[in-house]
């Protein structure tokens, strides 16, 4: 749908197109909320800002093609909520995905998205902007229910825009590094048969970290026997204890792919994710500062970062962070996130939870921005109600059309 130069301003787009950096640090230096009491008839409506959307949430139950082990929890199934915001007769779609590391689930999801209505119905989506900023003064810890309606926000905004989300943004998908395809932990037998269905991709993730049955050096040889010639990426999820964390990245530093045969082969592991407890951030510096054992291999760190204001503090401890729209609050949040990352000279990964093909292209929109991306959620699990971003060889292959561009099965 294209508009007008009239439309365009009369809907406050222009003002809504930034990315809204700082909006985290504007939301708490101490201001009223400005949405107490909004969507409460009339007048509160009114109040609020004309011409507000409405918005509806729909839950859905995703099954995982395999059980989701990680060093903290396994799951079979995941129960996330698809948003639709409309207005204007668009309607833009996003998707909440509650993570129980971060104290959310289904119920608490419902209950914050119950109270985004009020705020949507205050503030014209095109007005993207403020109705980031009020979200954020409402529900600052409602990290997914906030994604899903900013999400919406952004497909309906590009989409009255006639512009692919990308585009709005100046990016070019062809800039994207590759997406990894992750490996949950499992026996033996079942991870040679991960491996082989994750034969279409060059960049393997994998979950380590388990306290019982297999261990992590196990993980490592089944796999890399499996894919002699492909690069791992590792992820404890805070599984390790500073002392495990020495020993095994020691270790894992010290691997190099089969196919390399020169003085300077290709190391086998690219980088790991979160060695340790995101609360223990001590130890972090600790284990960065003794990091000559593993100088080679790079530490991101996720569980550590929800929030812009997170990422200066961890100076010192990683080589960078790892964004996940769902954590950040949505495309708002991650953009602000990768922002203040690139001033302080982080590498910038770019993550997911378990999403359907809404949540994952949305991520996918925001790839050439980052260093590294496993955007791979939706390639998890085998009921997609969505159709969206495709992946070729680990590239990313982004849909035509205005918004995120995703579309019904």
């Amino acid at each position: 749908m294209e508009i007008s130069r009239s439309q365009f301003i009369r809907h406050g787009l222009v003002a809504a197109a930034g990315v809204g950096t700082g909006l985290l640090a504007a939301a708490r230096k101490g201001r009223a909320d400005p949405v107490a009491g909004a969507g409460q008839g009339a007048a509160g409506q009114g109040a609020a800002g004309r011409g507000g959307a409405s918005l509806r949430f729909t839950q859905v139950e995703l099954h995982l093609r395999h059980a989701w082990a990680l060093s903290r929890n396994t799951s079979t199934v995941k129960r996330n909520y698809l948003v639709e915001l409309t207005c204007d007769g668009i309607t833009g779609i996003g998707e909440a995905a509650p993570n129980v590391r971060f104290h959310e689930t289904p119920e608490s999801v419902a209950e914050a998205l119950l109270k985004a209505r009020d705020i949507v119905a205050g503030v014209h989506p095109g007005h993207r902007v403020e109705l980031s900023r009020r979200l954020l003064a409402r529900l600052p810890h409602a990290y997914s229910a906030r994604c899903a309606v900013d999400i919406a926000a952004w497909d309906w905004q590009t989409q009255a825009l006639g512009v692919p989300l990308h585009r709005w943004l100046g990016l070019d998908p062809a800039a994207a590094p590759l997406t990894s395809f992750s490996i949950s932990i499992a026996g033996k037998d079942e991870l040679e048969q991960k491996v082989k269905e994750a034969a279409p991709y060059p960049l393997l993730k994998v979950k380590l970290g388990g306290k019982n049955g297999i261990s992590d050096q196990e993980i490592i040889e089944i796999i890399h026997r499996a894919a002699p010639g492909k690069r791992l990426r590792v992820d404890p999820n805070e599984g390790w204890t500073p002392g495990e964390a020495r020993q095994k990245l020691a270790w894992l530093a010290g691997l190099r792919l089969s196919s390399s045969r020169s003085k300077n082969a290709v190391p086998l592991i690219e980088l790991c994710e979160q060695p340790l407890p995101a609360a223990d951030l001590p130890a972090l510096r600790d284990l960065y500062r003794d990091r000559a054992p593993f100088s080679g291999l790079p530490l991101l760190l996720d569980e550590s970062v929800l929030s812009p204001e997170d990422i200066p503090g961890l100076a010192g401890a990683c080589d960078g962070i790892v964004i996940k729209l769902q954590k950040a609050g949505g495309i708002t949040g991650a953009l602000d996130q990768i922002a203040v990352a690139r001033a302080l000279g982080f590498k910038v990964m770019l993550g997911c939870m378990i999403e359907t093909a809404v949540g994952i292209t949305a991520a996918a929109h925001l790839a050439p921005l980052c260093d590294y991306i496993d955007l791979d959620g939706n390639l998890l699990i085998d009921n997609d109600p969505y159709r969206g971003v495709q992946v070729e060889a680990g590239k990313l292959r982004l849909p035509e059309g205005p918004g995120l561009g995703v579309s019904r099965v």
